[in-house]
């Protein structure tokens, strides 16, 4: 049975800066991704404008996965957004970027780190033996068994929590629905009549030909839609991705929707031409389950930007809560910055093991905000640093670790750590 000191799982915004931190530290690392590339959100759901970086005009996240986005827009030949002084909408820090160049970078970084991949694997069943977890993954060969020290959860599900018996917040509040990504293209914006169109679409909408999702977080108007040319405009309502049988209810679901929206349009005035352009191959999620952790982010913790004493990396995004009606959004006041404590990321009682990501411990409305890629990079590339430390002296309680240590390891590999 292979030996690992750090096994993470999930490749995602949290998972690839994870695995990348703990190699590049000497830790034997193993990266365990579901699908056939890494970057998650970015790549494979097409959110690819990741963000946010930069705060009130300075930055606040950099690192591994900062690093990999600039890179790959100065691949492309791009331009990154002005930083120097805050936007009137926060979208516009967004970096804009090619999803398909940022996975092939990732794939350079991981291969150079040092760190083992292992894609189209996922980890069947967790169980802790002596001083290791023993990790029982499913390839498309059958099952098979590794060990390690350390486990980072980076899936965003909080998969490998539950399997390893970590306790998980109950869920309390109706889940944010979800958002398949694409993109139309055939038409005009500027030669399509917003007004007539809402019209047709609101008596669809009555009938049944349409469905409130299809309109997203904008109410009564296909506006947004139509001049974004789709991107992350619809909602996919009433889905719980946390299981097999509840993503594939999702992925129905919001490609259904895309089907309805495209013969909708394919029927109205400037959209004869219609045709979809690319999307996503999987349904965006935003929210699963979330670990019960030493501390929890509360939404006055993080709209308020506490300091914690552990805190071991920046968020800076709005409060960003999606419903089945529409969208809560709080931006925060002038010169807050939010940060995310390390306990977030530490179940209740369990040693030797992380949660970075969207499923650390939170609030519904705090995680609506610290889910954002940028914040997850973060998150991970300073877990990544925790488990590796933890893994070269013994230690199993994170929380043990020497904190200037953690500092030391994720600014020597170009991260921001708070003051």
């Amino acid at each position: 049975m292979e030996t690992y000191d750090i096994v993470v799982i999930g490749g995602g915004p949290a998972g690839f800066p994870a695995a990348i931190q703990a190699a590049r530290m000497g830790a034997r690392a193993l990266l365990v991704e579901k699908s056939g590339q890494l970057g998650g959100t970015t790549t494979l759901n097409r959110v690819s404008f990741p963000g946010i970086f930069h705060a009130w005009g300075r930055q606040i996240i950099a690192g591994i996965g900062w690093d990999v986005v600039k890179r790959t827009v100065e691949l492309e030949g791009g331009e990154l957004p002005d930083f120097s002084a805050p936007p009137e909408q926060q979208w516009r820090h967004q970096v804009r970027l090619c999803p398909v160049l940022m996975a092939a970078l990732i794939d350079e970084d991981l291969r150079m780190s040092g760190c083992e991949l292992m894609l189209h694997t996922m980890p069947a069943a967790i169980e802790k033996s002596d001083e290791h977890w023993r990790i029982q993954l499913c390839g498309k060969e059958g099952l098979f068994a590794v060990q390690s020290k350390w486990i980072i959860d980076a899936t965003g599900d909080a998969n490998a929590a539950h399997l390893a018996g970590c306790p998980l917040k109950p869920r309390n509040e109706k889940l944010q629905p979800g958002t398949l990504v694409f993109s139309f293209d055939g038409y005009d914006p500027q030669n399509i009549d917003i007004d007539a169109l809402n019209k047709v679409a609101l008596s669809a909408r009555a009938n049944g030909e349409l469905e409130p999702g299809d309109f997203g977080w904008h109410g009564d108007s296909l506006a947004h839609l139509v001049h974004s040319r789709g991107k992350n405009s619809i909602h996919t309502t009433g889905i719980d991705a946390f299981t097999s049988a509840g993503k594939t209810t999702a992925e129905l679901k919001s490609r259904a929707a895309l089907l309805r929206v495209f013969r909708f349009l394919k029927t109205q005035p400037g959209f004869e031409n219609l045709s979809v352009a690319w999307a996503a191959p999987e349904c965006g999620v935003r929210e699963t389950r979330i670990i019960d952790g030493e501390s929890t982010i509360t939404y006055e913790d993080y709209l308020h930007g506490k300091r914690w004493p552990d805190a071991v990396s920046y968020s800076y995004y709005p409060i960003d809560l999606h419903t089945d009606h529409g969208l809560r959004k709080e931006m925060l006041a002038e010169g807050v910055v939010s940060t995310i404590p390390l306990s977030a990321m530490i179940p209740r009682g369990v040693g030797q093991f992380l949660a970075a990501g969207r499923c650390a411990s939170g609030d519904q409305l705090a995680n609506s905000a610290y889910r954002v890629q940028g914040t997850c990079m973060g998150m991970g590339q300073a877990a990544g640093a925790v488990a590796a430390l933890a893994s070269q002296v013994g230690i199993t309680n994170a929380q043990q670790v020497d904190y200037a240590k953690i500092r030391q390891a994720v600014v020597a590999e170009g991260a921001i750590f708070p003051d």
